[in-house]
């Protein structure tokens, strides 16, 4: 387990006076911390600072705490993440469980018990990296995903579809795990973008709409009629792999 003056601990809450004393309090056990006002720069911070802990709140002004949540674990489906809330639904906690958080403290919180569930994250990140020592460990999508006469080799970022082999770039491997993760569920342009992009649904681009058409490019064998990347009028696109 790295010393506490080595590990960096990112808060993204957007309740300052909640935000400073949590920095204050993990500060006193040596932390390094950081804190985020709102759910762009917390995306942000993670990005850029590397945190070994985030703390995320839910609900966020920019982007709300899930999609922050969602967007992390496309990427990274390690680093410990411990939501406190004021959401006391049991639903709310399933989701959040459902879609990787690590932990789930509800507001108002003890000090001391929050302060015991870092410390616990922390020792099982050590733990886990310790059991990894000396092989690759496969991430949850798995090494390879097959859809129609299509491979996505995860490990490589290479795609074999229709007798050819094509380099995915680090945004399209994050997209296409995204679809894969939510198959068979519509996905609307909104949500694409502030989970696979972090922008904010207010955000007017056509991004979302020009990847798939280079996905349809790519996968589909008839791109005017797809199989796999479908369009659902007004809501956004749903993936399909019939296979599954």
């Amino acid at each position: 387990m790295k010393k506490p003056e080595d590990t960096r601990i990112l808060v993204i809450e957007d309740e300052r006076h909640i935000a400073e004393g949590l920095k204050l309090n993990l500060s006193f056990q040596g932390y390094m911390v950081k804190i985020a006002l709102d759910g762009i720069t917390g995306l942000q911070e993670w990005k850029s600072w590397q945190p070994d802990l985030i703390v995320l709140d839910l609900m966020l002004p920019g982007i709300d705490g899930v999609s922050i949540l969602r967007n992390i674990r496309l990427e990274n489906e390690r680093l410990p993440i411990l939501v406190l809330s004021a959401k006391t639904a049991p639903d709310d906690k399933v989701q959040c469980f459902n879609y990787g958080v690590d932990d789930y403290l509800q507001k108002p919180f003890n000090l001391d018990e929050f302060l015991l569930r870092v410390e616990r994250l922390l020792k099982r990140v050590s733990w886990n990296e310790s059991a990894d020592r000396g092989y690759d460990s496969e991430s949850s999508f798995g090494e390879y995903y097959d859809f129609g006469n299509n491979r996505i080799d995860f490990n490589l970022s290479v795609a074999h579809c229709k007798n050819s082999k094509i380099n995915l770039t680090e945004q399209e491997i994050k997209l296409i795990k995204l679809f894969i993760a939510n198959r068979g569920k519509p996905l609307s342009r909104r949500k694409l973008l502030e989970i696979g992009w972090g922008y904010t649904g207010k955000t007017e681009t056509r991004t979302v709409d020009n990847f798939i058409v280079r996905f349809r490019k790519y996968f589909e064998d008839n791109p005017k009629k797809p199989k796999f990347f479908k369009s659902l009028r007004s809501i956004g696109y749903i993936f399909s792999n019939d296979e599954d």
